[in-house]
């Protein structure tokens, strides 16, 4: 069992070294320049979220598909993903996190975009979506979107479901000493109640959650910032000096180097905000929306929430904390992130625990609409009910053990997603660049696109 642990770490370390950030990296820069910096109609996108598209078909509202994509994204990796980017990488690493939120948003709208393009009708009249679809449908590579569904399915019961339902067991154990089968029993359960009505239901959960944990974590964030308001300066100043010299230290860091800074900050923003993974446009593709672009738009503004607000709030907390506390351990992600909070007199561990407790329960449901979307591709429609079961045991379960192995095998899976994807959107982006300069550079956003014909499912 050792050694294959060993064997899966080391490959995960692999995959998600410099191959991948290159890969995801170059991608994002990519399709930035191609479609012309899309990150330009951010705040259209957010406008679009709010607004209902009425006559348009679909299975839930383009707010409930965004909040229910941000279910799934918004989690640990934006608290203690965030904190170990800074203990491995430096205080540096915060600002590569940042910049790869920013240019994360132009393949997060290219994959909204292609999920709505290439989606299907079911004999029910469900959209069905993804990058499964766009590897059938828009290059013909069947077995790579096979592939996809593979790694999707093992990645959501790891890294959706147990590795979350851990984090939160051991959270509530070690703050208010609730026991971890009771833990486990509770989320199950409320896992359970939940995803047993579908899209439907946990886009109507995240719809009223997401804003809620969002809101809370980003007020309790301010608040601590307001407090530690004298250091900021010399947080800002450590965090983008840091990023581009060869070593840089002050305020209780060592120091390190830019390439450890930009390794670290650059994939733990790929990990959190999903960019070019392949998970979002499965829930894209359900949006009721009048044309591809409105969606694709609508869906760039998760990783606009996650990276450029969330993690960049989180990465200031954290290095404004450990200057105000030099004593602070900072060589582990998550005692960093624990300390740091708990620094704060009376709301910073609260915050910690409430943020956490939200956001891992919201990323079980929507990883959970991800893995079954993927064994649906895989299996048909009857696969899903003896999933939803298999999902709701691997809360328990992963509430109460010890999940090395599963989070390094997870770790792998999750990454190996984006290849087929990135191959997909890449090969697509002529597309996907047609479609935006149709809807969204000639101003024709408010047009429906032209009935065509629907495969069925």
């Amino acid at each position: 069992m050792e050694t294959i642990n060993t064997f899966f770490s080391d490959f995960s370390g692999f995959l998600w070294g410099w191959p991948m950030i290159i890969l995801l990296l170059g991608t994002h820069l990519y399709l930035t320049i191609r479609l012309k910096f899309p990150q330009r109609k951010i705040f259209t996108g957010i406008k679009l979220s709010m607004t209902d598209d009425k006559g348009s078909k679909g299975d839930v509202s383009q707010f409930g598909a965004l909040a229910t994509a941000m279910a799934a994204t918004i989690g640990t990796g934006n608290i203690i993903g965030v904190g170990t980017a800074i203990a491995l990488g430096g205080p540096g690493a915060v600002l590569w996190c940042w910049l790869t939120g920013v240019f994360g948003i132009a393949t997060k709208y290219s994959e909204g975009l292609l999920a709505i393009k290439y989606r299907v009708k079911t004999s029910n009249g469900e959209m069905l979506g993804g990058p499964m679809y766009a590897l059938e449908r828009g290059l013909k590579m069947k077995w790579m979107a096979v592939l996809f569904c593979i790694f999707t399915a093992i990645a959501a019961f790891g890294i959706g479901n147990s590795v979350q339902a851990n984090s939160l067991s051991m959270l509530l154990k070690e703050t208010i000493s609730v026991p971890t089968q009771w833990s486990g029993i509770i989320l199950a359960g409320m896992v359970a109640l939940v995803i047993l009505y579908g899209v439907r239901g946990i886009a109507r959960v995240s719809s009223a959650l997401v804003p809620f944990m969002a809101f809370f974590y980003i007020v309790g964030c301010l608040i601590i910032l307001c407090i530690n308001f004298r250091y900021l300066n010399d947080a800002f100043s450590l965090i983008v000096t840091s990023a581009f010299s060869p070593r840089a230290a002050g305020g209780g860091f060592i120091g390190s180097t830019v390439m450890m800074a930009a390794r670290f900050g650059i994939a733990r923003g790929l990990f959190s905000n999903e960019s070019g993974m392949g998970s979002a446009p499965i829930v894209a593709a359900a949006a009721k929306t009048r044309n591809p672009v409105r969606q694709a738009l609508v869906s760039a503004t998760g990783t606009f929430w996650d990276t450029v607000v969330v993690c960049a709030l989180t990465g200031l907390v954290l290095v404004s904390t450990i200057i105000a506390y030099p004593d602070l351990d900072y060589t582990n992600g998550a005692t960093l992130t624990k300390m740091a909070f708990g620094k704060i007199p009376l709301i910073g561990t609260f915050v910690l625990s409430v943020g956490l407790a939200t956001f891992t329960f919201s990323t079980i449901l929507g990883w959970g609409y991800y893995g079954e979307k993927a064994v649906e591709y895989l299996g048909g429609k009857h696969w899903i009910k003896g999933y939803r079961i298999l999902w709701v045991i691997a809360t328990y379960v992963g509430a109460v053990m010890n999940l090395t192995l599963v989070w390094n095998i997870a770790d792998c899976m999750n990454a190996l997603m984006a290849i087929p994807n990135l191959i997909a959107v890449i090969l697509l982006s002529k597309v996907v660049a047609r479609e935006t300069n149709h809807y969204l550079w000639e101003n024709n956003l408010d047009e429906f696109s032209p009935p065509e014909d629907e495969q069925k499912f």
